[in-house]
């Protein structure tokens, strides 16, 4: 029986590296050791200023054909997940599609904040097994080092920039087997996780917007956001394995958005899971919201750490507040 299946990986991160000693030379009120001791962060990539989030999404596409053995011809749906785009309009994904040449793809972005790519997993699903299309380009992409406002040191060390890709189609005997997805939102708390200029409910961008620092990303009560967080990773963990009829015992790999490290030791315990068995990327790519697990994905399978019939569980947890989780069998 044909299933929905990843077909290719990729991921690009930028070469320019940003570390907690060059935050603390550039006089914000911070140390490496304060940095790392509550994020799990020493470094973070930085996309150079003419580099927008579709280049960076181009790489990682490219290299998931490339591992796919396909052209961007054979393309028939691309999906960018990003909060970043490079302009409102029209998508990146319109962008991204032009870069690729591939004419025959239909194109648009989701947004979901850090829960991004799982939002556009679950999408590309409902495509798939209608049978509307038959292989989908799915895609996250950020350049948040745009989005932060660097003498804010609660914000400001946690963000990095990157991308990463997959391939999707319905196969029978090939590839690896998305078991499902599962997408939430509580729309009652976006406020915690906000960039409140640029949008219809402020006014146009202005100097006074600009001096405000409202197109800025902004992180509110962030002991609350922690809290949160952790609930819902939780259940989205349960819900995954649940769901599949499967001890969490038996999951493999925890491959989570990247958000703090200190967040999935306490999971970790709260679950009995060992640490060992969650994939972190934190420490050298910091938080790339919508498209840290999918760089974290790929990393995995290029190290060789994802072995055949593995079992994977990637939840994910974002502004909005949206949560959900994907479980993929290897």
């Amino acid at each position: 029986m044909e299933t929905i299946r990843i077909i290719g990986t990729g991921s690009y991160l930028p070469p320019k590296i940003l570390t907690n000693f060059d935050l603390e030379k550039m006089g914000l009120d911070t140390t490496d050791e304060w940095i790392t001791q509550r994020t799990g962060i020493s470094e973070r990539r930085i996309a150079d200023p003419d580099v927008a989030t579709s280049d960076l999404a181009y790489e990682a596409s490219i290299i998931a054909l490339d591992t796919a053995g396909m052209t961007a011809k054979d393309i028939d749906l691309i999906i960018l997940a990003t909060i970043t785009p490079d302009t409102c309009c029209p998508s990146g994904a319109n962008w991204l599609q032009a870069r690729l040449d591939a004419p025959n793809a239909v194109t648009f972005d989701i947004t979901a904040a850090c829960s991004g790519f799982i939002f556009a997993l679950n999408v590309a699903e409902q495509y798939l097994k209608n049978k509307t299309f038959k292989n989908v380009l799915v895609v996250a992409s950020e350049v948040m080092s745009r989005t932060v406002n660097w003498k804010d040191r609660n914000s400001c060390i946690l963000w990095g920039d990157g991308a990463g890709a997959v391939l999707l189609t319905m196969a029978a005997n090939k590839g690896h087997e998305i078991l499902s997805t599962h997408i939430h939102t509580d729309g009652s708390q976006g406020q915690n996780l906000l960039m409140p200029g640029g949008g219809s409910k402020t006014t146009p961008i202005s100097h006074e917007s600009v001096d405000k620092e409202l197109h800025c990303l902004k992180l509110i009560e962030a002991n609350l956001s922690f809290k949160v967080a952790v609930k819902y990773f939780i259940e989205s963990i349960k819900e995954a394995a649940g769901h599949n009829n499967v001890k969490i015992d038996d999951i493999n790999w925890i491959i989570p958005h990247q958000a703090n490290i200190r967040m999935f030791k306490f999971i970790s315990k709260s679950l009995n899971i060992p640490f060992e068995k969650f994939y972190m990327t934190i420490k050298h790519y910091g938080n790339i919201s919508s498209a840290s697990c999918a760089i974290a994905l790929d990393k995995a399978v290029r190290d060789k750490s994802i072995r055949k019939n593995h079992l994977i569980c990637m939840p994910v947890f974002g502004g909005g507040l949206t949560w959900g989780s994907a479980l993929i069998k290897w």
